[in-house]
């Protein structure tokens, strides 16, 4: 089977998704299932993408599509976002089933999870409602192993009318099955796979069936057009007048034949909402129907599962190990970082001595010599040298965390807090997200339904430090409040933990303020699938946290900090009167930075470190020593010792921690803000929001530690 690369095309049908072919003869695959089932990892498998994929639920928020080719045939598989049923409940589910009843598709594999097999099977007799040739392909076949469970595939194949495949999608070998009955030649349904509806829904149908078939169906199936007209789904109703026209509602025929079906339900005592619940329920009695004598399970299967969630969700439980896990990762990060962070530093930074003679052989002018390598390139080896160790250790450890399956239980128990905050418990993925970049916090809200909600979680998201603020609040935790000693790297972890805690506080009160004013509201209820645990993929989760995460949220930073660069050595070095802009800022600053506990240099470095968080100590630096360039220092003991020079005491230090924690999202964050909310209006209050809170807990501090006569 060989296998070629593709480009990506995002959005839902009404968002203008198109289908990418490179011959008119190519076929188009639909990619179905369940979230958490590995939809995507056979998809990465098949067409040889990297696609982001995880141990959580809420993946694949928009259609993505790649190109497999067999030796026989070239296919267009399009992995839309993972659903539990076509009757759609949220933006996700909406996108999929638009693919499925209009993106034209010419055969949907259905992939299915061994391990819970019964439930996945409702998807996929619904998705054979539709008429389409349908592949039922079950994934997790070493999983359910592992667990004693045992599937019959040739019996359910039998039972269904479909092909049936087995695989384990982390190994590619195993899907040449599935490439190869995708090859076969299509056979039409040979078993007993239909739904069967109780006997009134079905005179229903019968009755609907004559008027629906034929060029008004416009090649939908009309068996499941008869029962979406009954159902009534508001928004389907509209997805369909937009494929079939306006009057095929208004069609007399079919308005006849409707009223006359409704009248039979009334008569039978079936009401709307009985209605809908006999179509939902029916695929789900004939799933269990389907798996009886097919599954076979051990007396141990699903144990060890439960004995673990008992612990990490439990009432008493749940909580200690959240914290203990944060501060493992934190320290893990802390002490790990320190020594890769100093060796890369010294590498680059003697690289600016190489770079210095190049541009004195070129015989570049001062200005331009002093432009790109002590402002742009010092900038950017500062950030890199900072930034990347604590990086590459916390996004492996956050993975490794996610593809084991412990995320969805961290949102589970956070699920209660945010619906007394009056928001969605997705919420918690969202924030989780915010631990590695913000931005991609912010993109993550895509994956909650309600605007109102989503909004909430856009705006409170920058309250949960970002890995580039990590830097700053260790060494500052560290400089003034670990007090050095054997167990230094331990009480900064927990320090850190504190603030991290302070920041999901936070991010709670904020949320519950917002839901009670400017963003009124009931909250929404949501479906949070727990994940089977799963031993993590080591390797795989190492190389696509470095490429996937570490490298592309680096490279975002570098790409600012560059131009940043360049704007804080002009600064530096441009006077006015005899001082410098850096000089004169910082100068303006000085009565509100006072006022804050803080000074007018911090205030002026949080300022120009608009671009990357990085950059704020630093600067600060700088300004503190008046150089023209971002002065390099060697240890964290000479670091506070040049603070303590100029004035910090803990005071400064603690509402520098806290500022930090909260102030306005660096400018990658609130781009995507606008991206995302479409309005510099919201952009606004994202910025607004945590920066009051900041400078409110700074003057707070600073005005208790006044009275204590600090």
């Amino acid at each position: 089977m060989g296998l070629t690369n593709a480009s990506v095309g995002a959005g839902a049908m009404d968002a203008g998704f198109e289908i990418r072919r490179q011959n008119p003869n190519e076929r188009i695959v639909a990619l179905a299932g369940n979230p958490n089932v590995g939809k995507s990892t056979v998809f990465n498998a098949l067409t040889g993408m990297k696609q982001h994929t995880g141990n959580w639920p809420g993946k694949t928020v928009c259609n993505a599509q790649g190109r497999c080719q067999t030796p026989q045939n070239s296919y267009v598989l399009v992995d839309i976002p993972g659903t539990y049923s076509l009757a759609a409940h949220s933006a996700e589910e909406e996108v999929a089933r638009a693919f499925l009843c209009f993106g034209g598709a010419d055969a949907a594999v259905v992939v299915c999870d061994a391990t819970c097999l019964e439930r996945n099977l409702n998807l996929v007799l619904q998705i054979m409602e539709l008429g389409l040739r349908v592949i039922v392909c079950v994934n997790l076949l070493d999983e359910a192993r592992r667990k004693r469970i045992r599937i019959d595939l040739e019996k359910l194949s039998e039972r269904l009318g479909v092909p049936v495949v087995g695989v384990v999608a982390r190994h590619r070998r195993t899907l040449r099955a599935l490439t190869d009955v995708l090859d076969a030649p299509a056979e039409p349904p040979r078993g007993n796979g239909c739904v069967r509806y109780p006997d009134e829904v079905e005179r229903a149908i019968d009755l609907l069936l004559p008027v629906l078939s034929g060029e008004r169906a416009c090649g939908l199936n009309p068996r499941w057009l008869a029962l979406r007209v009954l159902e009534g789904d508001e928004a389907l109703h509209g997805e369909l007048r937009e494929r079939l026209g306006a009057e095929f509602f208004a069609d007399a025929a079919i308005a006849s034949a409707l009223q006359a079906a409704r009248e039979l339900l009334r008569c039978a005592d079936i009401d709307d909402e009985r209605l809908r619940d006999m179509i939902a329920s029916a695929p789900v009695a004939a799933a269990e129907t389907l798996c009886r004598g097919v599954v076979s399970a051990g007396k141990s299967a699903g144990k060890t599962d439960r004995r673990l969630d008992r612990i990490l969700t439990g009432r008493v439980t749940a909580y200690p190990i959240m914290l203990l896990l944060l501060a493992g990762v934190f320290w893990l990060t802390i002490v790990g970082a320190n020594y890769p962070s100093e060796l890369l530093s010294r590498l680059l930074f003697g690289l600016q001595t190489k770079l210095t003679a190049l541009l004195c052989a070129l015989g570049a002018p001062d200005w331009l010599h002093g432009a790109l390598v002590h402002g742009v390139y010092r900038v950017l080896a500062w950030v890199v040298s900072v930034m990347l160790p604590p990086m590459a250790i916390f996004f492996p450890l956050f993975t490794l965390l996610e593809d084991a399956g412990y995320l969805p239980r961290v949102a589970f128990n956070l699920d209660c807090p945010f619906r007394r905050c009056r928001a969605c418990g997705k919420q918690a993925l969202t924030m989780c997200m915010g631990f590695g970049c913000n931005a991609a916090g912010v993109v993550g809200c895509r994956i909650i339904d309600s605007p109102r909600e989503r909004l909430l979680a856009v705006l409170t998201n920058s309250f949960v430090p970002c890995n580039g603020r990590f830097p700053t609040l260790i060494a500052v935790i560290t400089m003034f409040f670990a007090l050095g000693g054997q167990h230094a790297s331990a009480v900064a972890a927990l320090g850190l933990t504190v603030v991290v805690l302070l920041g999901v506080g936070m991010t709670f009160a904020v949320t519950r303020l917002l839901s009670a004013s400017v963003l009124r509201g009931v909250p929404s209820s949501f479906v949070l699938e727990l994940p089977p645990y799963r031993p993590p993929q080591v390797g795989r989760v190492i190389v696509r946290s470095v490429f996937d995460r570490t490298l592309f949220v680096l490279g975002r930073a570098a790409a600012v900090a560059a131009p940043a660069g360049l704007v804080i050595w002009l600064a530096a070095n441009v006077a006015v009167g005899g001082r410098s802009l850096l000089e004169i800022g910082a100068s303006a600053l000085d009565p509100i930075g006072r006022l804050m506990g803080l000074d007018g240099v911090i205030l002026m470095a949080f300022i120009l470190g608009f671009p990357a968080n990085e950059i704020v100590v630093p600067i600060m630096v700088m300004a503190y020593l008046s150089q023209g360039t971002l002065a390099e220092v060697d240890s964290l003991t000479q670091l506070r010792a040049i603070l303590v020079d100029h004035g910090w005491t803990w005071v400064t230090a603690l509402n520098t921690v806290l500022f930090m924690l909260m102030h306005w999202p660096c400018s990658t964050t609130l781009l995507t803000v606008h991206r995302e909310t479409g309005s510099w209006r919201w952009t606004a209050l994202a910025a607004a929001i945590p920066t009051v809170c900041g400078v409110s807990a700074c003057v707070l501090v600073r005005l208790v530690a006044a009275l204590c006569g600090v």
